[in-house]
């Protein structure tokens, strides 16, 4: 029987965004304050940015899902797994196409100018790629597959996808999905140097997927189902592709932002169903955004019930058209949480 995945929790780390119910602006409030200010312990002073605003988020998340202890680590004992889970079939998968790279461009810097025994042997470590995804296992002990995806537009929508995929294959029971960008000199100077005078997102959101079997072990609360998901060389192949397994129009289709640098070409018809763009009010969102629209799109499904919101990252090349500088586009529906079945 094929494992059904579904979305146990969510969380964000937004200034002026309350929580997951306020990213389509209704409903909660909140002041704009750093959300990584509200993080404790040690070490955060040599974690980079994109680092500690995963870190945010993933606590939120798995705080809403139900798996952490009061006092903050992932649970173990009926919340969880049972006593002693080592939490092996726990893995991290995070989205980001900016990420360390204030780490990696300090550092290179540093080597160049006065050589390489001058870096710092706590900072060094944070160059590597990985060094997101790997903080927040070791913060919360997940012991499972992780990896982080840096993969252009369709990014955060692709993370989504080899999270299902590695609960569905039996590697994982769940993951938590971590879509992060930050904001600093060495990002605004990569955009700036594309040509591109959008506002950047500066901030994470993370979701944690499960098997729907293991959900209902717990006792936990499915918010909505992974449904189908298709990356093509176009937007127009890829959102056929998922819609021709629906048996309704989505309540609502997620826009991708405009490509790097250029002008937006047109979308798709929509036909009769709603469309929003998430870049509008938060700035160019890059990798984080396929996570982004996700977290919105299951906050909405639990709010009003509908059975189906489409989600979409990247432009990539439509046939007759101009290219767009994305090398492809990646569509996902996310599921009412009672709606029969999953990814084909």
């Amino acid at each position: 029987m094929r494992t059904r995945v579904v979305i146990s929790g969510l969380g964000t780390a937004l200034a002026g965004v309350s929580g997951p119910g306020a990213l389509l602006g209704a409903g909660g409030s909140a002041d704009g304050s750093d959300p990584v200010s509200a993080l404790r312990g040690p070490g955060l002073r040599y974690k980079d940015r994109a680092t500690k605003l995963a870190l945010a988020a993933a606590e939120r998340a798995l705080h809403d899902a139900g798996l952490l202890d009061a006092d903050g680590p992932v649970a173990d004992g009926p919340v969880a797994d049972g006593p002693g889970a080592d939490r092996s079939d726990f893995g991290v998968v995070v989205s980001t196409n900016w990420g360390n790279v204030d780490t990696v461009c300090d550092t290179s810097a540093t080597i160049r100018e006065r050589g390489y025994a001058a870096t710092s042997p706590m900072l060094l470590p944070n160059t590597a790629s990985n060094v997101t995804a790997s903080w927040v296992a070791i913060t919360h002990g997940l012991r499972g597959a992780n990896m982080t995806l840096c993969n252009g537009p369709t990014s955060g929508l692709d993370a989504v996808h080899w999270a299902r995929n590695l609960i569905a294959s039996g590697r994982l029971t769940r993951a938590l999905v971590i879509g992060v960008e930050p904001v600093n000199a060495p990002v605004e100077r990569l955009v700036a140097g594309a040509g591109d005078d959008v506002p950047l997102l500066d901030g994470a959101v993370a979701l944690v997927a499960e098997a729907e079997e293991a959900v209902l072990a717990r006792g936990g609360r499915s918010l909505a189902a992974v449904g189908p998901y298709a990356r093509r060389s176009g937007l127009s192949a890829a959102v056929s592709e998922v819609r021709r397994h629906e048996t309704a129009p989505p309540a609502l289709w997620y826009l991708p932002e405009p490509p790097l640098g250029t002008v937006a070409p047109a979308h798709p018809d929509p036909g009769s169903v709603p469309t929003h763009d998430l870049s509008a009010r938060f700035g160019r969102c890059s990798g984080a955004l396929g996570v982004l629209q996700c977290v919105a799109a299951t906050a909405e499904l639990a709010r009003t019930g509908h059975p189906s919101v489409l989600t979409s990252a990247g432009h990539g090349t439509e046939p007759g058209r101009p290219g767009t500088g994305d090398d492809a586009a990646a569509a996902l529906l996310l599921l009412s949480s009672s709606a029969s079945g999953g990814a084909p």
